[in-house]
């Protein structure tokens, strides 16, 4: 019985330290009391083992409560745990099984965006595409889904590039469509004959990590509402790591 009571005691502080960092601003004791409805004793004992543990800080001349530098380092170290490519690559077959399409993972690499990882569908597909090569930026699906999520500075001298042999193409046109499908699609642009579809593995900072694509011979893949895009979608969704949320 003591064990299962400890339990429910380690659940209730777990709880006013999940709302604190839902939170997104500092609280006071009564208000934290009412956000995870507690008695305020009972709230401020919590409090009271977490300043002393580093996990909460207490402001001097507002007396509120906020995260304090335990969390923000127990946050980091696990951030540095997630390993968004190795988990990307391992699920990978799942995903071709479920679309019946070729998928290929791509990072950014020295020279721009590289595939690392092909996982080929039962319908074998003839390509030039391989381990190690690299895409273009603005004409494959792959190299737009990072000119969408891509940090500026990483893809800016790559961008600089391919901008000066297609002047005529509007890049931000371009970036700010595939954000807004949550998706880039190509098909004839790089190798005729063939379609793809691509989305980001993003990280808590909403930026990519990796590229998933899936390739196929029918531009009918690329349709919004497809089962091919909607499956890419939910497991690239399922594989990012969400910005905290704020209330």
């Amino acid at each position: 019985m003591a064990e299962s009571a400890g339990i429910q005691s380690l659940d209730s502080a777990l709880r006013v330290l999940e709302t604190m960092s839902e939170a997104g601003t500092p609280l006071s004791l009564s208000e934290l009391a009412r956000r995870v409805d507690m008695p305020a004793s009972k709230v401020h004992r919590y409090l009271a083992s977490f300043v002393n543990s580093g996990l909460v800080a207490q402001a001097g001349k507002s007396g509120k409560y906020d995260l304090g530098p335990g969390a923000i380092a127990l946050g980091l170290s696990a951030m540095s745990r997630l390993d968004f490519v190795n988990r990307t690559a391992d699920a990978l077959p799942d995903l071709c099984a479920e679309t019946g399409f070729t998928a290929m993972l791509s990072i950014w690499g020295n020279f721009g965006p590289t595939i690392i990882r092909w996982e080929r569908a039962a319908g074998f597909i003839v390509t030039t595409l391989g381990l190690g090569t690299t895409m273009p930026l603005l004409g494959s699906a792959t190299g737009r889904a990072f000119l969408a999520w891509a940090q500026p500075n990483v893809i800016s001298t790559r961008l600089a590039e391919e901008r000066a042999a297609n002047p005529s193409l509007d890049t931000q046109a371009i970036a700010k469509q595939v954000r807004a499908d949550g998706y880039a699609w190509v098909s004839g642009d790089l190798i005729p004959g063939l379609a793809a579809i691509s989305a980001p593995v993003l990280n808590w900072q909403d930026e990519v990590e990796a590229a998933v694509t899936l390739i196929g011979t029918d531009v009918a893949i690329a349709k919004p509402d497809g089962a091919p895009v909607l499956a890419l979608k939910a497991f690239c969704t399922r594989l990012s790591q969400p910005a905290p949320t704020r209330a």
